[in-house]
């Protein structure tokens, strides 16, 4: 679970060079940390938790545990912040590394513009996006029988679905981008035991704001 965190540090990292640029602009970042860890107060399987935002949620995989942490961070920032865009940075399935590699993340959103201007942040700091599809079939999978969602599809285009169960949780016209870091955030190189966090996605989210602040 070390490695997990990938996202949320990118976040910290992001937020403090942006903070060195002393610009005009507003932006928020938020971690949504929480120690994941077998205890009497842990989740079970077919548990029904209810969101932040008041969606239910049945536990159909337990291992598909840090998008409930960050469903209710999203609910949190656009609730608290009201926010003109929201982008989600986290190793949220092995799924996305099997179908990108090591070195690309996918790239999931709700609008045509912010995509073009996330890819061309990627290329300029050669931090490489792919963006991939949410389709009827995978908002179909998240959807619950006992509760509003279920917290994981199939095992069947897996970043997909999962995208599809962050964005239940994106509010009114707030536009809304998630990067599936899993492959370039936690990165293992052939030879060896060693995973290492790479900071993946820092400097993306810095050009990104500067891009905004043009």
């Amino acid at each position: 679970m070390n490695l997990d965190k990938s996202g949320a540090c990118s976040v910290l990292a992001a937020i403090h060079c942006i903070n060195e640029l002393k610009q005009p602009i507003n932006v928020v970042g938020c971690l949504a940390l929480a120690e994941n860890i077998i205890g009497k107060e842990c989740y079970k399987p077919s548990d029904v938790l209810t969101s932040y935002n008041g969606k239910t949620v049945e536990v159909v995989n337990t291992d598909a545990e840090g998008r409930l942490c960050l469903i209710d961070a999203i609910t949190h920032v656009q609730r608290h912040y009201k926010p003109k865009i929201v982008v989600d940075i986290a190793t949220l399935t092995g799924a996305c590394g099997v179908a990108l590699g090591l070195d690309t993340a996918g790239l999931f959103t709700n609008d045509e513009k912010l995509a073009e201007t996330l890819l061309k942040c990627s290329s300029h700091v050669n931090e490489r996006l792919w963006r991939l599809p949410i389709l009827p079939e995978h908002v179909k999978a998240v959807k619950g029988s006992v509760a509003d969602l279920r917290n994981s599809g199939t095992r069947y285009g897996g970043a997909c679905s999962a995208a599809a169960f962050l964005k239940e949780f994106v509010e009114g016209e707030t536009k809304w981008a998630h990067l599936d870091i899993a492959g370039p955030g936690m990165k293992s190189y052939s030879g060896s035991k060693l995973a290492l966090g790479t900071g993946f996605g820092t400097q993306l989210m810095v050009d990104l704001a500067k891009s905004l602040m043009n």
